[in-house]
């Protein structure tokens, strides 16, 4: 593990220009940066990802241990409960479903194909009823599924889908630019970048908004961002969502994904060609296409209402004027629990995603409560519960805010730091959307590094984190990711290691923490978290959406001094 700076020579050893030390932290700034280390990340990583919090399931004994190590390490770092009740917790109250003895089929006349589950396809209902039948409902291919009035898309063109099975297409239309069939349209959606249209989640919300009774995705890697072991693995064990009065029946009776090849039969089946239809699907006068073939699906369901928990830890603001305001740092710590299905290891440790996340937190906190004076806004720690789960713990939140979303002046999220080593640059998810990029910008110079966008937007990462329900609600947030650009390393090791994560370990029983590990460039960031935290909790303006944003709040509720 590399050993990092101690003192102003330190920041030297990193690589920190004198023109950047003209701009460093104030001496007290710098003291507190020095207590985030190496060794205090590991040892809460360490802790969090072991065999015995069984992979931090949200509603297992996993969540017990959890809540409770993070509301004691919370408390031992000089933070009081974030709770106005008095206590580290908001319960988020969830509904887990287990899918029982799960069937889909589909019929080209006399012919039925049954596609194994999981390998080539994953079905559930997020209904509240201990039981789901669909029958005989027809296929259509509605091409990526996507209704944009502002592009000037619709997928549908006035078909009534009312009972029937979708079948889509993952991300967003991939318009070739006529000028150049290499390059994507820039007059269609955002180009490369994945806009919400192009998310699974949307793509679930518009089937049960048009009435079907089923929606399947067709998975390929590329434009999904990961592997159908993903698909497979997040889907498989007991799934959850936010209690709802009406019992989630508004949603789809059935939704799910089938691999590339099943998307490839299903559509040999109908007589069709998938690639064929991919091509029409990417022109705006797509129209429906019916499969001929009827699809059936069959499941039982396993319910439990449960109260799972955001651990919620607070750093009041020093100035009386200010100190109603808040800066809101996020990192969920669930993960996927455990399979007993599996042969072997049972246990998803989330070491990666998301204990050093989590662990980021903690140091941030930590390092927060020893400086003096203190910032003059109030800081508030929010470990989220069932982001795994559709960022259930964020959304809750979100919607029963303990502290008013109008006095929130920015959420700084983090989901996976950084375990590879020391990197010249750091990266932003939705780079350019507020004024927290020029922030970071200010910070990272005093570390000798570079702000850089998304190096990946195509897989639509702005839409997958807690800060996303933050967003939503017109708050300011930044998603911090650890760059590419590695010290002493090859031009490719960043993405060589970034993309052997992500087919090797990002949702499977391997993501533990391991002994090539070097966590000197997740201090790095944290460092930066922590940097960025105190300039906005200091700042007399308050953060913004850029013109043009989607978030943008009214301008009533976007004060750009201290209070509205």
């Amino acid at each position: 593990m590399t050993g990092l700076c101690k003192s102003l020579s330190g920041l030297l050893a990193l690589g920190v220009t004198s023109t950047a030390l003209a701009a460093a932290p104030p001496r007290a700034l710098r003291s507190a940066l020095d207590t985030i280390t190496a060794e205090d990340l590991l040892r809460h990583i360490t802790v969090l990802a072991s065999d015995e919090f069984e992979g931090r399931a949200p509603a297992t004994p996993g969540e017990e241990k959890t809540v409770a190590y993070l509301s004691r390490e919370f408390a031992r770092l000089g933070l009081e409960p974030g709770n106005p009740d008095g206590t580290w917790v908001q319960e988020v109250p969830l509904v887990g479903l287990t899918m029982l003895e799960p069937h889909f089929e589909y019929a080209a006349g006399e012919r039925v194909v049954t596609p194994t589950q999981p390998a080539e396809a994953v079905i559930w209902t997020k209904r509240f009823v201990p039981e789901v039948r669909v029958e005989d409902s027809e296929l259509v291919f509605v091409g990526y599924g996507v209704e944009a009035p502002e592009y000037g898309w619709d997928d549908y063109k006035g078909l009534d889908v009312r009972g029937k099975t979708l079948v889509m297409l993952i991300n967003d239309p991939a318009v070739p630019d006529p000028k150049d069939p290499t390059r994507l349209d820039p007059r269609f959606f955002a180009g490369r970048a994945m806009t919400y249209y192009g998310r699974w989640t949307y793509k679930f919300e518009i089937a049960a908004a048009k009435g079907a009774a089923a929606a399947l995705i067709i998975h390929e890697d590329g434009p999904a961002g990961y592997p159908w072991s993903v698909v497979a693995e997040s889907n498989s064990g007991e799934q959850f969502d936010l209690a709802r009065a009406d019992g989630n029946r508004g949603r789809a009776a059935i939704e799910g994904w089938v691999t590339r090849a099943q998307g490839q039969a299903l559509c040999a089946a109908a007589g069709l060609d998938l690639e064929a239809l991919k091509r029409t699907a990417v022109r705006p006068d797509f129209r429906p296409v019916p499969l001929g073939l009827k699809a059936r699906f069959a499941l039982r369901t396993r319910l439990r209402e449960v109260r799972s928990h955001n651990v919620v830890a607070r750093l009041p603001g020093a100035d009386p004027r200010r100190r109603d305001e808040y800066v809101v740092l996020t990192a969920h710590w669930d993960h996927l629990g455990r399979d007993p299905h599996l042969e072997g290891d049972q246990i998803y440790n989330g070491a990666f995603d998301n204990a050093t996340g989590v662990a980021a937190l903690l140091e941030v906190a930590g390092a927060a409560a020893r400086l003096r004076p203190r910032p003059a806004r109030s800081l508030l720690f929010l470990a989220l519960t069932a982001e795994e789960q559709g960022l259930l713990g964020a959304a809750h939140y979100a919607a029963h805010p303990l502290y008013p979303l109008e006095r929130t002046v920015a959420n700084l999220n983090v989901d996976g730091m950084n375990p590879w080593g020391r990197t010249r640059d750091v990266e932003v998810i939705g780079y350019g959307r507020t004024t927290l990029d020029e922030v970071l910008r200010r910070a990272a110079a005093t570390q000798g590094r570079v702000v850089k966008p998304d190096s990946e937007p195509e897989k639509g990462r702005f839409y997958r984190s807690d800060h996303f329900e933050f967003a939503k609600r017109g708050v300011p947030a930044l998603y911090l990711k650890a760059g590419l650009d590695f010290r002493d390393r090859p031009p490719d090791y960043g993405r060589t290691r970034a993309r052997e994560y992500l087919q090797q370990h990002y949702h499977r029983v391997t993501d533990e923490v391991r002994p090539d590990w070097d966590l000197s460039g997740a201090v790095e960031d944290t460092r930066l978290l922590f940097q960025v935290a105190w300039r906005v909790a200091q700042a007399r303006e308050w953060p913004a959406w850029k013109p043009g944003s989607e978030f943008q709040r009214p301008a009533a509720a976007s004060p750009t001094l201290g209070r509205p």
